[in-house]
């Protein structure tokens, strides 16, 4: 169980034993997800910049398109106490050979910079990580709003 920043801080230094981390949180987040339809159990654990660390899963419901992401999930759950600054979000889904971002969920992502660490991991527990940027090239911003 995660999301209380008070209680779950970890340091920022970008190492495996992080992203471990962050992905077992993933993991243990996907257990909760709600998903009678599609049955692809999605989790997401986000690390803000200051150090603290929110879960959340998937939410599906019948309309399809009142369905929120892992991703998201996490995303507004750290908003909504404060976090405004990410420095890495883990993806899991035991369903997937590697468990990345919709294209939605990119969008969201990039809302909060191009920088962003995505990690995510194959069966075998081999690592992958990309920052947002890469997943999403040419994303549209902030600062697109401005010209």
């Amino acid at each position: 169980m995660t999301a209380n920043p008070k209680e779950q801080q970890i340091q920022l230094a970008a190492t495996d034993e992080t992203y471990r981390k962050l992905l077992d949180l993933a993991r243990e987040a996907s257990k909760k997800s709600y998903c009678p339809y599609s049955e692809f159990p999605v989790g997401s654990a986000v690390l803000s910049k200051d150090g603290s660390i929110f879960s959340g899963c998937n939410v599906e419901n019948a309309s399809y398109g009142g369905t929120i992401c892992a991703e998201r999930t996490v995303l507004v759950k750290a908003i909504s106490e404060g976090c405004r600054e990410f420095a890495a979000m883990a993806v899991f889904c035991e369903k997937a050979h590697y468990a990345w971002p919709c294209g939605a969920c990119r969008q969201f992502i990039s809302e909060f910079g191009a920088d962003i660490e995505i990690i995510t991991e194959a069966a075998d527990g081999a690592l992958q990580i990309l920052k947002i940027s890469e997943l999403l090239p040419h994303m549209f911003g902030p600062s697109d709003l401005k010209r």
